[in-house]
């Protein structure tokens, strides 16, 4: 279960270093990560690099690109292998890879599910659609129809935010308290109000990401394979 933590700015960059966009966008997502969505301005992130706020619509041309390019930045720190054939594994793979993207940058998350919702397709960072271009083709090659490897990805994607926009709230007030209710905090809320959830306490306590996802997406996946029929469907073993 996600800890609630707040994390700070590690290391602010070195003043004489040479802006470059990768330096800009590194140091927006630290600021990001540690400070929220709210903090991230250009005077902000100027004062944290020691640059005329200015200076830096060189690299991003207004505060919407630089919210495109911390996206894509982070996008970037998942992995897909387009030489493996295995569409289930692959999946599995980027779900867990997004999760743990989740995890290291709460504060990124809104901007991965809500920032496409602002933006049309053909004008966002390239970055951003790689991941749907790079699942598609593997669906597609997989032997999904392209409609049906659409219709996957999106169905995957909406799995995959719900289930991190779920587990980002399963915060533990007290990690060292031994007490389901104190723990979480729940025995804040009115006993007569609320009894089914103070009574599943121990439940969410023990509630554990990883394998909530890995449940999740072998659900989805076994739905999604039955759907395949084509040479890529698994042969079951003969006895």
């Amino acid at each position: 279960m996600a800890q609630a933590t707040k994390p700070s700015v590690e290391a602010t960059p070195d003043r004489k270093q040479t802006l470059s966009r990768e330096l800009v966008l590194s140091t927006a997502l630290a600021l990001l990560d540690a400070e929220g969505l709210e903090a991230l301005t250009m005077r902000r992130l100027g004062q944290e690099l020691g640059r005329d706020p200015m200076s830096l619509y060189r690299y991003a041309k207004s505060r919407t690109a630089l919210l495109d390019g911390v996206t894509e930045l982070v996008l970037n720190e998942r992995t897909i292998f387009p030489e493996d054939p295995d569409w289930q594994g692959q999946l599995r793979r980027i779900a867990h890879d997004i999760r743990l993207i989740a995890l290291r940058h709460p504060n990124v998350v809104p901007l991965l599910v809500t920032r496409p919702l602002s933006t049309p397709m053909g004008l966002r960072p390239v970055g951003t659609l790689r991941p749907l271009e790079q699942i598609l083709d593997l669906l597609i090659e997989a032997g999904f129809a392209p409609s049906d490897a659409l219709h996957v990805y999106r169905a995957f994607y909406g799995f995959l935010y719900g289930h991190i926009l779920n587990e980002l709230q399963e915060f533990i007030v007290d990690p060292d308290e031994d007490e389901a209710l104190l723990r979480l905090g729940l025995h804040r809320l009115p006993a007569k109000e609320f009894p089914r959830l103070r009574a599943l306490a121990p439940l969410l306590a023990d509630y554990d990401g990883e394998a909530e996802l890995e449940e999740g997406i072998t659900i989805l996946l076994a739905g999604l394979s039955a759907r395949l029929t084509g040479p890529a469907t698994p042969t079951p073993a003969q006895p």
